[in-house]
């Protein structure tokens, strides 16, 4: 085989493997076993000291220090977080949260999917102010892993089964959104926060104006991202703020829409780039350091909890209360148990819990933030497996349905034809 031809080959399937559905959540699961590889493997010292290593930009007496770590969970992730913000805009403006009528279900499922496993997470870890920080850790819900999931599973799950957890995740990210902004803020610089201010009203001008040059905004952003991370306001809600300024449609050329644009360019960055990246600097767990008292842990069992019970009590209770009370109906190709399936997915929590995990327990020690590492991991895997094995047998039954109605037809098709028959032969 000629070097050529297999070069063909080789962009041929990385291509197909790029076009696929589940690739993100792929990547993202890729690099998650990659960090645990190395965290129980002779290279955990060398991992540990990547992670650890202080990062410096200075320009005189001003500078930001911080171990790399943080600058992948504070700057990296402020550019997932624009990439949301974008994602949230458009749908909002143009997509499915445009129609108030098509989000109370998944709104109602994405409610009771932050409630519930918080409510179980308090009630485990009642009385230690500690733990209670990590309330919000069993909340979320990863996007791109929950996806990977349900396009694996291909056509046996409804088409309208993805819009519906994306729209529920979505909702999701907004409600993680808020949480962080009022819940894990604290020390505040009111300098800082004054020049903060001052980017919001040139952003508010600029779109006022409907000013389209993208640049210009990923300047002024930065400032608002340095500003926010001096103000003791978390840095990455910079990029939800920034995208939230950026214009919807040109003016003068109403088909051009910059946030489309952007979302687009990004996405690959952020899927295959910042997320694996992050994964792999947050997921890596020495299995050797786990100790029974260590996963009945009221942190670790709660997170536990709240992910594989708790989200799939709250999704699916609440998206059955709001249907039986005529707030919202099923799409026609939609059961309850494609609904619970659904729910059991969304116990994935991974990213955005392994993030809010971070900012609970950055200032508390070591040992919680494993406790909660070994909770988030294990909750999602749980999850993942309980809701693709559902979601298979549903399909499945679905699947063996058509095909025994297939078969009547073609039986009937066939007595119809022999009956035809009879009378000539005669």
């Amino acid at each position: 085989m000629s070097l050529k031809k297999t070069v063909q080959q080789l962009n041929y399937v990385v291509t197909n493997f790029y076009k696929s559905e589940s690739s993100a959540g792929i990547v993202l699961m890729a690099a998650t076993a990659l960090a645990l590889f190395v965290a129980n493997s002779p290279l955990e010292y060398w991992y540990n000291q990547l992670i650890e290593v202080p990062v410096v930009i200075a320009a005189g007496d001003w500078g930001i220090e911080k171990p790399l770590l943080l600058w992948i969970n504070d700057g990296l992730m402020a550019v997932f977080f624009f990439h949301v913000g974008l994602e949230l805009k458009r749908e909002v403006c143009e997509g499915e949260l445009s129609n108030p009528k098509e989000i109370v279900l998944p709104a109602a499922g994405a409610v009771g999917g932050m409630a519930i496993p918080a409510l179980i997470y308090v009630w485990i870890n009642w009385g230690d102010s500690q733990a209670m920080s990590g309330w919000a850790i069993p909340a979320a819900t990863d996007i791109a892993f929950a996806l990977g999931v349900l396009a694996l599973l291909g056509s046996r799950v409804p088409a309208s089964l993805k819009v519906f957890l994306v729209t529920l995740a979505i909702i999701d990210d907004i409600g993680a959104i808020v949480i962080i902004a009022l819940f894990y803020t604290s020390n505040i610089t009111e300098t800082a926060l004054y020049i903060a201010a001052g980017c919001l009203i040139v952003l508010w001008m600029m779109n006022r104006r409907n000013v389209i040059d993208l640049p210009s905004y990923i300047l002024v952003g930065l400032v608002l991202w340095v500003a926010l991370l001096k103000s003791g306001v978390h840095a990455t809600l910079a990029g939800v703020v920034l995208a939230a300024f950026i214009p919807m449609r040109s003016q003068k050329d109403p088909s051009h829409s910059p946030v489309t644009k952007l979302e687009h360019e990004l996405s690959a960055s952020v899927s295959y780039a910042i997320l694996p990246i992050f994964a792999f600097a947050n997921a890596g767990i020495n299995f050797g350091a786990i100790r029974p008292e260590g996963i009945f842990h009221p942190v670790t069992f709660g997170i536990f909890l709240g992910l594989t019970v708790g989200k799939q009590l709250g999704v699916f209770s609440f998206c059955w209360i709001v249907v039986k009370l005529g707030l919202a109906k099923l799409p026609s190709d939609l059961k309850f148990r494609h609904i619970y399936g659904c729910s059991l997915l969304c116990g994935i929590g991974f990213t955005m819990s392994l993030f809010i995990g971070a900012l609970a327990f950055e200032q508390s020690g070591v040992n919680r933030m494993f406790d909660e590492r070994v909770g988030i991991l294990a909750g999602s895997l749980v999850s993942a497996i309980a809701g693709y094995i559902v979601l298979y047998f549903i399909g499945r039954d679905k699947a063996q349905e058509a095909a025994e109605s297939a078969e009547k037809i073609r039986e009937s098709e066939t007595d119809t034809t022999q009956q035809e028959a009879d009378p000539a032969r005669q």
